[in-house]
């Protein structure tokens, strides 16, 4: 593959997580998880009341260290759960904290049938500068082909030299 690859994602119930590891395979990339200070609540009411609250103020959460940082990479592919018809939190608190300008950030998305209400846009606009690829949307955990469907938007996005 091409460059220098980082593959960083929010991942809450570990759907996210398993397409993650499956692009990190496929590409030799570096894998880094993205997780919050402050883990989220276990409870799905009070999560949902936590995460309504915080697309709507746009609160980013703090985060615990990612190891490798941003800038030492050339394309980047940033993944997170659909949450409210966006991206998680945490990921924006990622995304707004480093700068991807003149990278290729290539976004996934994990859902389980929700509504899209912008979430390649809201990768868009906390990249200013960088080149947004096309993003994969993968329902649930993928189950059937997630490594043929992987490839082929990889072909697509990310082809080999």
């Amino acid at each position: 593959m091409q460059g220098n690859v980082l593959i960083v994602c929010y991942s809450y119930s570990g759907k996210t997580r398993r397409i993650a590891e499956v692009i990190q395979r496929q590409t030799g990339g570096r894998l880094g998880r993205i997780y919050p200070r402050q883990p989220y609540p276990s409870n799905f009411e009070r999560l949902l009341t936590q995460v309504k609250k915080e697309i709507r103020t746009r609160t980013r959460p703090l985060l615990l260290p990612v190891d490798d940082k941003a800038d030492a990479y050339d394309v980047i592919f940033v993944g997170t759960p659909n949450w409210c018809g966006t991206i998680a939190p945490p990921l924006a608190s990622w995304l707004s904290e480093n700068d991807l300008a003149g990278k290729t950030v290539l976004p996934f998305f994990s859902h389980c049938g929700g509504e899209d209400r912008g979430m390649e846009q809201a990768v868009r606009e906390l990249c200013p500068g960088a080149k947004i690829g096309s993003s994969l949307y993968v329902l649930e955990n993928g189950s059937g082909d997630l490594q043929g469907r992987i490839s082929t938007w990889l072909k697509q996005n990310f082809p080999k030299d």
